[in-house]
């Protein structure tokens, strides 16, 4: 029988060897290990500098991006009108009246300063869209509306879209007129506190409630937890005299023009032309037929300070500069 080798070139059986023998030169020729390692190191070099100018790019497009957003955003919020020239100042309260948003006392106080201190501003009309809010915030606006009439001169007006009830209604007293729409919601001078009681379910379901608190009455408003009779009164207590305090304000601001009645403060709330009956408003009346008829200055500027995208961004922005900062020294701290 022929042996299989004998079928085999001589050529084809000299190639495996001539290659093993190259590669063998290849890994014996000297310095071989640091071409290889040159190589890797210039591979990650390269590797380093495409990310490092990619992050470079992105970076600056944000930053072009966001020169974009505050351009428009503050070019937008600009008054259109030349603010030399007489006008009717507008600061609108819409929305929650509370310490975050538009309708916080900062926002509308420093909108308020704005306007009145503008040489061709005639009068301040407060533009009123709101359901009330935070007692404290509301507190701050009547006392600072108050304030500005003393310092400017110049009259402060409230004009009510849908509603000026609660908070809302807290900040209107305090105008020098308040005018409404014959089918606005006004008043609602209460003060509230709510929550859910879960207690005599839990009974039922057979579930433990195991609250720990240094001080009896730490938990008291726990919807878990029983309430006590002590605890009720002291609630009670302290909303009577918030309540007080809104009564105060409101007969304060609109003197003899209240007709009262005991329904007057006990939380209802009226039609536009009741309240204007009741005392509660002074007549009917729009933003435009007040700074035409009222003010004498049809022009209406707002000044009113709007959360706009460019803001919200530089929020985000700074808050992820803050974030990456507490970062980089943690990083920092670690690798000491």
């Amino acid at each position: 029988m022929q042996d299989p080798l004998d079928n085999v070139s001589p050529t084809a059986a000299a190639e495996p060897a001539a290659s093993s023998v190259a590669a063998t030169e290849a890994t014996s020729a000297p310095g071989w290990e640091r071409k290889l390692l040159e190589q890797l190191a210039f591979a990650t070099l390269r590797e380093q500098q495409i990310a490092r100018r990619w992050k470079v790019g992105l970076r600056l497009a944000w930053l072009v991006l966001l020169a974009v957003v505050f351009w428009v955003a503050f070019s937008y919020n600009t008054p259109t009108s030349n603010p030399s020239l007489p006008h009717t100042a507008m600061v609108s309260i819409r929305g929650e009246i509370g310490s975050e948003g538009e309708g916080s006392a900062e926002n509308v106080m420093t909108a308020m300063r704005n306007a009145l201190e503008d040489s061709g501003s005639q009068a301040l009309v407060l533009l009123i869209n709101s359901p009330g809010g935070s007692p404290v915030q509301a507190g701050l606006i009547n006392d600072e509306i108050h304030r500005l009439k003393a310092l400017h001169k110049k009259p402060i007006y409230a004009v009510v879209e849908e509603s000026c009830a609660s908070a809302a209604y807290y900040i209107a007293a305090a105008a020098d007129k308040i005018y409404v729409d014959k089918a606005s919601i006004v008043g609602s001078i209460g003060v509230l506190m709510d929550g859910f009681g879960f207690t005599g379910l839990m009974d039922k379901l057979g579930i433990e409630r195991r609250l720990m608190t240094a001080g009896v009455n730490k938990g008291f408003l726990d919807p878990f937890s029983p309430q006590t009779d002590a605890q009720r009164k002291h609630a009670q207590a302290m909303l009577d005299q918030i309540h007080a305090q809104f009564i105060n304000v409101v007969r304060k601001g609109r003197g003899d023009r209240l007709k009262e009645t005991p329904e007057m403060f006990s939380g209802l709330f009226w039609s536009g032309q009741q309240a204007v009956d009741m005392g509660l408003a002074d007549s009917l009346g729009s933003l435009d037929g007040v700074a035409r008829d009222v003010v004498k200055a049809p022009e209406v500027v707002d000044y009113t300070r709007h959360e706009n995208v460019a803001e919200r961004l530089a929020k985000r922005f700074g808050a992820a500069l803050g974030e990456g900062a507490v970062h980089a020294l943690r990083l920092g701290a670690n690798l000491r």
